[in-house]
């Protein structure tokens, strides 16, 4: 089994908190509005780290980063993007088990025609009255499976 961390609109804030929960990762997937370039670095002393860029991330060393990312885990793909609005009922939401996304701010965890969408919610500043979280997928093999880790609530 492979554990995969994501997180997501961190807005150039990486909690230690969050940070903990990401720990024992075998990959981070960061789904963007990252905010800054040090929070990748961060994230990459505790697993090898993908990303993308989010709706904010206009500085010039973002622009390096694509929109979108197909990752291969196991026997399976998962999509990275920041909003999944843009996938839903797509084609390319089809080719993968999961679609990773960002964006909301708001946890998610919905199978949509045996496609996994999974938004970890927002790991930096809080806005309005949502939580603050990170998630794990567990892959194993062509099967995904996701947790919402609450930071605070």
């Amino acid at each position: 089994m492979i554990t995969v961390g994501v997180i997501s609109d961190t807005h150039g804030l990486l909690r230690p908190e969050a940070v903990e929960m990401l720990r024992g990762s075998d990959l981070i997937l960061h789904a963007g509005d990252i905010g800054a370039p040090w929070i990748i670095d961060s994230l990459m002393t505790i697993a090898p780290v993908r990303a993308i860029r989010g709706n904010t991330d206009r500085e010039p060393w973002a622009q390096r980063m694509p929109d979108s990312i197909e990752v291969e885990v196991e026997d399976t793909r998962i999509l990275v993007v920041h909003d999944a609005q843009a996938v839903r009922g797509g084609w390319m939401g089809t080719r993968c088990a999961s679609v990773v996304c960002g964006h909301s701010h708001q946890p998610l965890m919905e199978e949509c025609d045996g496609v996994l969408f999974f938004n970890p919610g927002s790991a930096g500043p809080r806005r309005f009255s949502l939580p603050v979280s990170v998630g794990k997928l567990y892959v194993e093999g062509a099967r995904v499976r996701g947790k919402i880790l609450i930071v605070r609530p």
